[in-house]
């Protein structure tokens, strides 16, 4: 199924709660966010069937979001719903997981018994005073690289690293976190910080891009670019000459992707968006209580995707971030 740019639907991302037990400053500060009513929250079992209706039509990949999606009671019933649903041509379902980590040492074993195949976890820095500043809710770095051993003892066997990199904030980390990773089969992704939502206070001069990154690690650790694995991935991957292990570039400021994007998004109340910097969503959740077949939410869903024609990161300009001020939604609701 494409969109008008022909752009073939195979991954939804799900937010499963608005709500985090972190305050990071570019996705759900202190100040700016208000939380849903629990009654507008979509259940686990109408988000499973969402999952069970996409994956008839092409979509294979799915990544439970947040918010902090370990906060979601029930999350690993959820994730062992899922891994026994198919695609259409009966292959297993490809889940995964993004969370903070602040959980991870509680949760990792349940996760991995559930059938959990693919975690990335958030850790923006190595300093434990800059990630708890990152953070805003002065949770230790002790405790997230904790979590992150737990989900590789417990048996994950994919476990990824996302760093938001922002200028002035954390770019003196990077190489720091490429070290502590490297050889353990861990990788770490580096993404510029995005407009993504009304909140986080974004500027252009804010964005480090991917390239100077990749110099700047290049300098300490020789790499070199690797093939993509698939058609539209967003980060490019580049691995250590030494072979101790791979790294990925998330360049969507820099260098946007839009003409690959594959990605429709479910929010934590059942709207569907075709982008991330979209401005409004379509109502899934009314047709799942309102008495609708699932053909016709099949029907909905490729209405709504083949009608596709958002491409802002490769539109985005300083006037258009100002024209789309306080009309963007937030990453928390969004699910990133």
């Amino acid at each position: 199924m494409k969109d008008s740019h022909g752009r073939v639907i195979d991954y939804m991302r799900i937010s499963l709660t608005d709500r985090c037990n972190y305050r990071c400053i570019y996705c759900m500060p202190a100040d700016g966010v208000t939380s849903l009513c629990h009654s507008d929250i979509l259940s686990l079992e109408e988000i499973e069937r969402v999952v069970r209706v996409a994956a008839t039509m092409g979509i294979k990949r799915f990544r439970l979001t947040g918010g902090e999606p370990l906060l979601r009671k029930g999350i690993e019933f959820l994730i062992e719903e899922l891994s026994k649903l198919k695609t259409w041509n009966g292959k297993p379902l490809d889940v995964a997981v993004t969370t903070n980590g602040a959980a991870l040492s509680a949760k990792a074993k349940s996760l991995a018994a559930a059938g959990l195949k693919r975690l990335t976890v958030s850790l923006d820095a190595m300093d434990p005073q800059i990630y708890k500043d990152l953070n805003d809710v002065n949770f230790p770095i002790e405790k997230t690289l904790a979590g992150i051993q737990a989900a590789k003892d417990a048996g994950i066997p994919s476990i990824k690293i996302n760093v938001v990199v922002k200028r002035g904030v954390n770019e003196k980390e990077l190489i720091k976190i490429a070290e502590h990773f490297k050889g353990t089969g861990i990788i770490v992704r580096y993404i510029e910080f995005m407009d993504v939502g009304t909140s986080n206070g974004w500027r252009l001069d804010d964005v480090v891009p991917s390239r100077q990154i990749v110099e700047e690690i290049n300098r300490v650790y020789p790499i070199e670019p690797l093939n993509p694995n698939y058609t539209g991935e967003v980060a490019t991957r580049w691995g250590y000459k030494d072979g101790s292990g791979e790294l990925g570039f998330i360049s969507s400021v820099s260098e946007p992707f839009c003409k690959e994007c594959s990605r429709i998004r479910l929010s934590v109340d059942g709207k569907l968006y075709k982008c991330l910097f979209a401005t409004e969503g379509f109502d899934i959740r009314q047709m799942l209580r309102g008495g609708a077949s699932d053909e016709e939410i099949e029907q909905a869903i490729g209405r709504i995707w083949t009608t596709r024609d958002e491409h802002y990161s490769e539109i985005r300009t300083e006037e258009t971030v100002k024209a789309r001020a306080g009309k963007r939604i937030e990453m928390s609701y969004i699910g990133g």
